[in-house]
Formats: C-alpha cells, structure tokens, sequence
C-alpha cells in the first residue's frame, strides 16, 4: 500500500515511449495565440492582463537592465503554472514532481545569473561574497560559507519545487485513500473527511500557482 501512494510519480511509460514528453508540450497548445488584430476575445485580453501584471511585480525592485529577461521568465511562469495546475486534474502526471525536471530548469537560470554578473559587474557579484564590516578573523570561513550558499540555490530551487508538489499529492491521496476506507465502516467522518479533501483541492490550486511565482521570483 505504501509503495503504491508513490506509484503517481513514477513516469509514465506507454509502448515504450515515455509520455512525458507528451506532458511537457500540452500545455503550450491550451494557452490562446496572440493574435495581430485590434480586436480580440475575452480570453486573450484576460491573459494578456495577467503577463503584463506579473512582469510589473517581478521587475519592481529590478533596474531596466533586467527587463530583456521579462519575456523568458514570464513563459516560465506560465509553463510552470500550468504543469502544476494540470497536474491535479485525475489521471494526470505531475512533471514538476520529478527533481531532474526541477533541477534542469533551476541549474541552467541559476548559472546564466552567476555568470552574466561576473562578466558585467564582477567586483559586485564577488562583493556577495564578504558582507560589509566584517571582522579579519572572520573572512576566510565567510567567504567559504557564501560560496557554499551561492551553489546551494539550485538545489534548494529544485527541492522547494518538488517537495511541496509531491507533500501536495501525497496528502490528497492519503486523504482520498481514507475516505473510500471509512465509508463502509463510518459514513459520517467519511462524508466529514470527503469535506476535508475538497478544501485540500481547493488549497491545491493557489498552491501550486505561488510555486510556480516563488520559483520564478527567486531565479530573478
């Protein structure tokens, strides 16, 4: 039984093709394309409105050099909004469950910013690595300690990622498990924990969107 709660993350396979392939690229064909006339529908206007509000907050704090990220962050937001969100729909897959997904997409963005700030501001990007006023004693395990923290952002991206995803799923399942097991034997705290579980799925939606933000918002 235990193995089996697990068995929703595993990728799957059908004749020999992985299909998460086929789980990546779906949702690329929901969202409306853009279209070159003045009048649209409701639809695209909805989310044009809604790239053009996360773009603002996400390059609030940000100079006008970062803007030209605005494009690839605001499509990784999305992608991964709606991997999340399709996610949990029944009889899906969950790619953002799967910590090699996670860390391809974090390890990559993350070594694009290391690099791009040493080549354009270098003194700065290496200053990260000795706060201001501190003592010489304390210098050499400092500057060890910022540079084990400054290769720890990927992993925690990824882990972040992933381990809320999958404490998600594995709790609706649990839950869902124990509704069809008590409903013969107590039908009261079965509808109860039934109850239960359609908040937990309505808690799920807002969830998995955050995530998709702070993983969005952290690379940035």
């Amino acid at each position: 039984m235990m193995l089996s709660f697990f068995d929703q993350f595993a990728s799957p396979v059908y004749l020999g093709t992985p299909l998460i392939a086929l789980a990546l690229s779906l949702p690329w064909i929901l969202f409306p394309k853009p279209s070159l006339r003045w009048a649209s529908n409701r639809l695209l206007v909805l989310q044009n409105w809604f790239l053009s509000q996360f773009t603002q907050q996400l390059f609030l704090p940000l100079g006008l050099g970062a803007h030209k990220w605005a494009a690839l962050f605001a499509s990784l937001m999305l992608f991964l909004i709606s991997l999340n969100m399709l996610g949990l729909l029944p009889y899906t897959f969950t790619p953002t469950t799967q910590l090699s997904l996670n860390m391809g997409l974090a390890v990559p963005l993350w070594l694009a910013t290391v690099l791009i700030g040493m080549r354009n501001q270098p003194t700065i990007s290496l200053g990260h690595l000795l706060p201001e006023g501190t003592p010489t004693p304390l210098i050499p395990v400092l500057i060890i300690i910022e540079t084990i923290s400054l290769f720890i952002r990927p992993i925690a991206l990824g882990v972040r990622l992933t381990a809320n995803l999958t404490a998600g799923h594995l709790l609706i399942q649990l839950i869902a498990t124990a509704v069809f097991v008590l409903g013969p034997i107590m039908p009261t705290v079965s509808i109860l924990t039934a109850i239960l579980l359609f908040l937990l799925s309505l808690l799920e939606v807002p969830v998995a969107m955050i995530q998709a933000y702070v993983f969005v918002l952290l690379l940035s």
